[in-house]
Formats: C-alpha cells, sequence, structure tokens
C-alpha cells in the first residue's frame, strides 16, 4: 500500500492549526470575557483531564476493532459539534460543561491517529518527522493569521475561527485511509500490564508526567504573562511561532540525529535543555532576547522530547499494543501532568508570582531528567 503521505500531513496540519489558533489565544479570550487565573487554570485542568480517560476508551477500541479511523472520524464530528456551544455561552458553569465533554472527544483522536500513521509507515517510523512537521507548519499559520486577526478584531471571534478549523478536521479525517495492521509476533502474546511493569516503561511515564507539569504553566499562562509586559498580540504570537520554527529545524534533521544518536540520548539532551528553557522565561521575560533564545530551545523541549517519546512507545508496545501504548501515554504523561501543572500553575500564579511558577517547572524537569538517566535503556533510535 503505497503511503498517503498528504492525506496523513493534511490531518496534522489542521490538528495542529487548531492548537495554534487556541494555544497563545484561549485564555486571553478566558480573561476578556471575565475569568480569573484560577478560574482559567480550572477550565485548563479539565481539558487535560479527559486525556486521563478518552485516549484510554478510544486506544482499547481502537485495538480492538482495529479500525482507528472510524473512531477518529466519530471523535472528530462530536468535537466540531460540542465546541459551537462556545459560541452561545460566556457563563463558567457552562463552558466548564462545553470544556470537558469537547476536550473528551477531541483528546481521543490524536494517539490514535499517531498509531494510524506509525501503522502505514511500517518499518520506516524514521519517516514520521516528515510527516508530522504539517501539524508543525499548521500551527505557525493559525498562530499567525489568529494573532495578525486579533491585533484589529474583537476576541470574541477566536471561537468562530477555532469551529471553523474542528470542522476541517472532521472533514480531512473523511480522506485518511485505514492502515493494514499486520501484528508483529514479538508482542502479540506479551501482556499490556507485564510491558508497563518493566522499569523503563514505568520511568518513561513518571518521566513524562513530570516533564508535562512542567509544561502546563506555559501552556495556560504564557501569553497572558506577556502581556504583562505590554507585548503586542502580533508579537506574542510570532514568539510562538518561533517556538515552531525551530522545532520544524528539528523534525527537518530529526532522522539523521537519529541515525547517529539513541533515543536515549536525544531524550536526555531534550530534557536538560527543557530545564534551561523554563529558567529564561523566568527571569528574562522582560529582554526579548532572552524570551527569543526560550522559543528556539522548543526544539528540544517539544520536538526533541516528542519525536523521542513516540519512537520509544514503538519500541516498548509493538504493533499489537499500538493503540494502547499510544493512548496511555496521551492520559498518564498529557493527562495527569497537565492536571497537576494546571492546578498549581492556576493556585499560584497571582499568589507567589510567574517567576516562581516557571523556577518551579524548571526543578520539575531536573527531577524528569534523572529519572530518565537513571532508568530509561539505551536502546538504538532506528527500532
Amino acid at each position: 500500500m503505497t503511503l498517503p503521505y498528504w492525506r496523513l500531513s493534511s490531518f496534522y496540519f489542521f490538528y495542529f492549526a487548531i492548537l495554534g489558533a487556541s494555544t497563545p489565544y484561549w485564555n486571553l479570550y478566558l480573561k476578556y470575557i471575565g475569568f480569573n487565573a484560577a478560574d482559567i487554570g480550572e477550565l485548563f485542568a479539565l481539558m487535560v483531564g479527559t486525556k486521563i480517560i478518552a485516549p484510554n476508551v478510544f486506544g482499547w477500541l481502537a485495538d480492538y476493532s482495529q479500525k482507528s479511523m472510524i473512531i477518529i472520524r466519530v471523535a472528530s464530528f462530536f468535537a466540531v459539534l460540542l465546541y459551537s456551544g462556545f459560541l452561545f455561552t460566556r457563563d463558567y458553569q457552562w463552558i466548564a460543561w462545553i470544556t470537558l465533554s469537547f476536550s473528551f472527544f477531541w483528546n481521543a483522536s490524536l494517539p490514535q491517529f499517531e498509531a494510524n500513521t506509525l501503522f502505514h509507515l511500517k518499518n520506516e517510523p524514521h519517516r514520521y518527522s516528515h510527516i508530522r512537521i504539517w501539524g508543525s507548519i499548521g500551527f505557525i499559520v493559525a498562530v499567525l493569521g489568529i494573532g495578525k486577526l486579533l491585533d484589529h478584531q474583537p476576541l470574541s471571534l477566536l471561537p468562530i475561527a477555532i469551529t471553523l478549523l474542528l470542522g476541517l478536521v472532521a472533514l480531512t479525517s473523511l480522506i485518511v485511509p485505514e492502515a493494514p495492521r499486520h501484528l508483529d509476533t514479538a508482542h502479540k502474546h506479551e501482556r499490556l500490564l507485564s510491558i508497563i511493569k518493566k522499569p523503563e516503561v514505568l520511568a518513561f511515564f513518571i518521566s513524562g508526567t513530570l516533564l508535562q507539569c512542567a509544561h502546563t504553566p506555559y501552556y495556560v499562562f504564557y501569553s497572558i504573562y506577556l502581556k504583562h509586559f505590554h507585548y503586542s498580540a502580533l508579537l506574542i504570537g510570532g514568539l510562538w511561532t518561533l517556538g515552531i520554527v525551530a522545532e520544524i529545524v528539528l523534525f527537518l534533521f530529526m532522522k539523521r540525529l537519529l541515525a547517529s544518536f539513541s533515543l536515549r540520548t536525544v531524550l536526555l539532551s531534550s530534557i536538560a535543555l527543557t530545564a534551561v528553557r523554563w529558567l529564561l522565561i523566568a527571569w528574562y521575560a522582560d529582554q526579548l532576547w532572552g524570551l527569543v533564545l526560550a522559543q528556539c530551545l522548543h526544539a528540544a523541549s517539544f520536538g526533541g522530547i516528542h519525536a523521542a517519546a513516540i519512537h520509544l512507545i514503538h519500541h516498548y508496545f509493538g504493533q499489537h499494543h499500538q493503540g494502547k501504548g499510544q493512548a496511555f501515554y496521551g492520559s498518564i504523561c498529557y493527562g495527569i501532568g497537565g492536571v497537576i501543572g494546571a492546578y498549581y500553575a492556576g493556585l499560584f500564579w497571582e499568589d507567589v508570582g510567574p517567576v516562581v511558577v516557571f523556577s518551579c517547572s524548571a526543578m520539575i524537569t531536573v527531577v524528569a531528567w534523572l529519572i530518565a538517566y537513571l532508568w530509561i535503556i539505551n536502546i538504538p533510535a532506528k527500532q
């Protein structure tokens, strides 16, 4: 079967365009309609909290039915339907319920799409970054486009723009084919629990959870933080874009990196640079050079860590448990880590201040590095 490169890439493009439209600006919108830092932190926690349950439910269904794309299409349809509710209310309780229900379906689709992409790639997982790069490009297009729009139009237009993008994701999912699954005998009879109980797998999930906990204050409050220093919406969008450009550059060279270094080396180096990034944001946000350098390190803090993580999951779980492995990564690391990070960021943002919050993120990242260093074993990246 020929690799459906452009169809896979188009889904990533529109999916991450939604993140580009929402990640820098959604919390500005919530502040615009009257919510405080604690409210925003709670709503973000609800959004990422569904990652604890939704990916696992849909992951089990996908591995049982071997029909990932049907599940993705249903989830994408309900995501756009439920998100449209934001167009009609500014009441906190209603927004909380819409956030919870929408994100349940929204957070379910990406892990299964990652699994479907890897099944299409078969024995060439190193080509993943060449497909995933279009998600980064979609993020950039949305960040710049929405930033330009919001510099001249009210923030009330943001939910409309995101609803339209969600519709494009749902439509794109209809043209992506299901990948054939040729289950490997190495993992076919290995129980899922026995895989998870391996020390290196446990360390991977614990480290990943801590890393996402450290990342979440950035996702929740970075734009609000920069607004405090009177940066324009366009410049804020530009800084988000710079981070994604750095990520794209890394993805372009990822195949060469993985041919030269083990996944463990790529992971540990990326985690170390992530700690530096949070310290730069904490202490040099009033200096544009500090923010520029910090955003360049997004190549490591997301690009390097994510690419290494996807390959490690592919190695740990094999094809038989791939859907569940991707789901566990989404639910444990992004779900639990995101909830904890959003909660502590919202709780302490106004009480102790951004400098302390981002400094804590750096310390949490150091702990994640130590766990990964001690327990994640050295395996060749080509596996």
